[in-house]
């Protein structure tokens, strides 16, 4: 009898010290909107309903309009991106996601191999790190993303978030109390408010830059990666105030995507068309604010639904969530707007 007690509290012990960390995680873990909470709440979406998963840096969660998606074309999407995401990260990202998600189309925003070139890329590595589930995946993805002796600077998870109990604020605890349900209507998109006045960008259309080694392998990775699993990929430049060396980075993995048989398009090709004004749809030089993300989300919808065949979820019960999320946007929209007349009276 006393060794089956001391076994009964060894095992109290356990349990009781996973929970404690599970609520400390909970509590003091940062999250931010700049990938940790699209990280986290992925995990929460009903399985196998995401039908299109966009892929990225921040133009994905500014740009990327999931509630207009929804309510204009039907189109169950999540937007599971990080500030400044390489493309190292992005691969883990699909691997992660195909673990719980069956997209049949990923789209791929490509500002951030055309923008950053170093190696490793530590600016935003907390926010592309924190929000992802630990396992062999996760190893993987920091083992990628640090150099061997800045490893132990992530890895584990608490020790980023082990003095936030000085900062701690109203919406960790409004985070901690939040439902499952509650969650699962965060698609990922996070509307931003500000104009920002813009000329019509002039950049160089033709020339080709040469993209680094690490970025074209991890490129081809994720091209080979949705091959293997029958998913579609579509490769595509969000709209923004684009310049040439930039432009040139895009024309070699236009290059690329020929080679590879994959859909490739640059949406700063069609600002005239998607109606997007510099003047009044920018929140800032490299993102769109609500009001483009509306134009151009308009404009992706109808190219993704007549390029492939994505169904129209409206209707269905098991994606309500969307109905959810697409209500908390215009919540969102609302707030500013009595923001925005209350600041003018």
């Amino acid at each position: 009898m006393k060794g089956s007690s001391k076994y009964i509290k060894f095992i109290a012990l356990v349990l009781a010290l996973v929970v404690t960390f599970l609520f400390a995680d909970r509590l003091l873990s940062f999250k931010t909107i700049h990938g940790i909470r699209q990280a986290r709440d992925l995990y929460v979406q009903p399985r196998d309903t995401i039908d299109v998963a966009f892929l990225g840096s921040s133009h994905v969660h500014y740009d990327m309009n999931t509630a207009y998606l929804w309510e204009n074309f039907g189109i169950a999407s999540y937007d599971y991106s990080a500030a400044e995401q390489p493309l190292w990260i992005t691969y883990y990202y699909l691997q992660e996601l195909c673990k719980y998600q069956s997209p049949g189309l990923v789209v791929l925003d490509l500002y951030s191999p055309a923008s950053f070139h170093d190696e490793y890329q530590y600016y935003y590595l907390t926010d592309n790190l924190n929000g992802v589930r630990f396992s062999k995946t996760k190893l993987d993805m920091i083992m990628a993303s640090a150099e061997p002796d800045r490893i132990w600077d992530f890895f584990p998870s608490f020790v980023t978030w082990h003095l936030r109990y000085k900062e701690l604020n109203k919406y960790d605890l409004e985070y901690l109390f939040m439902s499952k349900k509650e969650r699962q209507a965060f698609k990922g998109f996070t509307p931003h408010f500000r104009n920002t006045y813009y000329e019509v960008p002039y950049y160089d259309f033709e020339h080709v830059t040469v993209l680094p080694p690490k970025t074209e392998e991890y490129l081809l990775k994720i091209i080979d990666y949705c091959k293997d699993n029958g998913i579609e990929l579509y490769l595509v430049v969000n709209p923004y105030y684009i310049d040439s060396p930039e432009a040139g980075c895009y024309n070699r993995i236009k290059e690329i995507a020929a080679e590879q048989g994959v859909r490739y398009e640059n949406f700063n090709h069609w600002y005239d068309t998607m109606g997007l004004d510099f003047a009044t749809d920018l929140n800032d030089a490299s993102h769109l604010n609500y009001e483009g993300s509306c134009k151009y989300s308009d404009f992706l919808g109808q190219v993704i639904k007549s390029l492939y065949d994505i169904p129209d979820r409206r209707g269905d019960e098991r994606y309500e969530s969307w109905d959810r999320h697409a209500e908390y946007i215009r919540g969102q929209v609302e707030r500013q707007d009595s923001e925005d007349v209350n600041e003018n009276n």
